[in-house]
């Protein structure tokens, strides 16, 4: 028997063989491996377990009820409530001295000034006290000492009324209907700060060339006020309690104002009406109840019908 041909196919049966067997092993990993893989993909793609419904998360916020304050700000300047001109009785007299100061407050009858009446070239002059007619506040001194003064000339002295001020105020036309007597106010005089006062009168006229009325809002007795002084006031008109969402839970569009509720994890987009703004809130007058969950940022990336999991914002996070 030839050696070779004996022992020659062997190596290669045993080489053929080995082969083999390493080519299996390589098949049964790379099978192992998509086996794993398929496993994570599916699990992947199978989504969230039971315990946890699918949808995208969303933050919500339940609608609450608030009370909300329909205001009217107006602008104007401070004026007295009521004055009074001062003039002397005599139609020619030489004011000798003035007794007074501007802001001084004055008695009923305390004297002013004094005057000397002019009788005639030989005749010596008659001396005389002019004296405050009512008690108030030397608002304005238009006189002195050497200067002369009638009764059919300017005034002498303006004096406010007890002291009192007031707020005459500018309203467009279009909000002076909300304008009522009695009505509280909020008023911020330059220099002073904001004192409380309440409209005392409301003007029926409306001027043409502004469409402006005017409201007269009282202020009482206050040293700091000065006559002509600037002042911003916000008048209370009126309460509406109601529904109240955020206002970045409103989306404008074509067919108005919508907000988006979030009912049994699907989103719903309705229509609101929508009233007063206060603090970030805003009132909506129908179409939501207390409770209901909404959207607190609404945008377009939700679709009527959408499957969501809300996420209840607590009151700290709402407010930021």
């Amino acid at each position: 028997m030839n050696p070779t041909s004996a022992t020659g196919p062997r190596p290669a049966r045993v080489g053929a063989y080995r082969g083999r067997v390493l080519t299996n092993r390589r098949c049964a990993r790379a099978a192992a491996s998509t086996v794993l893989a398929m496993a994570i993909c599916g699990s992947a793609l199978a989504g969230p377990t039971s315990d946890s419904p699918p949808g995208m998360a969303v933050s919500v916020i339940r609608v609450k009820r608030e009370c909300f304050s329909d205001v009217v700000r107006v602008t104007g300047t401070v004026v007295p409530k009521e004055e009074m001109q001062v003039r002397p009785d005599a139609e020619a007299a030489r004011v000798t001295q003035v007794l007074v100061k501007d802001g001084d407050s004055v008695s009923n009858g305390q004297a002013l000034a004094r005057l000397a009446r002019l009788q005639g070239p030989n005749a010596p002059p008659a001396n005389f006290t002019l004296s405050a007619p009512a008690a108030g506040t030397i608002g304005r001194i238009m006189t002195q000492a050497g200067a002369m003064a009638s009764m059919a000339g300017p005034p002498m002295f303006l004096i406010i009324v007890g002291g009192d001020f007031e707020l005459l105020a500018e309203i467009p036309s279009t909000r002076i209907g909300k304008i009522a007597v009695g009505q509280p106010a909020k008023v911020d005089v330059v220099g002073i700060g904001v004192l409380s006062g309440r409209v005392r009168a409301v003007s029926p006229e409306i001027n043409i060339a502004n469409q402006t009325g005017q409201a007269r809002i009282s202020l009482g007795t206050d040293d700091r006020l000065k006559m002509g002084a600037f002042g911003r006031a916000t008048v209370e008109v009126g309460t509406s309690c109601g529904a109240s969402v955020p206002l970045s839970a409103v989306l404008f569009g074509p067919l108005g104002p919508v907000v988006q509720v979030v009912r049994d994890n699907r989103v719903e987009t309705r229509p609101v009406p929508i009233g007063l703004l206060a603090g970030g809130n805003v009132e909506v007058k129908q179409g939501l109840n207390v409770g209901d969950l909404v959207v607190r940022r609404a945008g377009t990336f939700l679709r009527e019908n959408d499957r969501v999991r809300p996420f209840i914002e607590d009151a700290a996070s709402a407010e930021r």
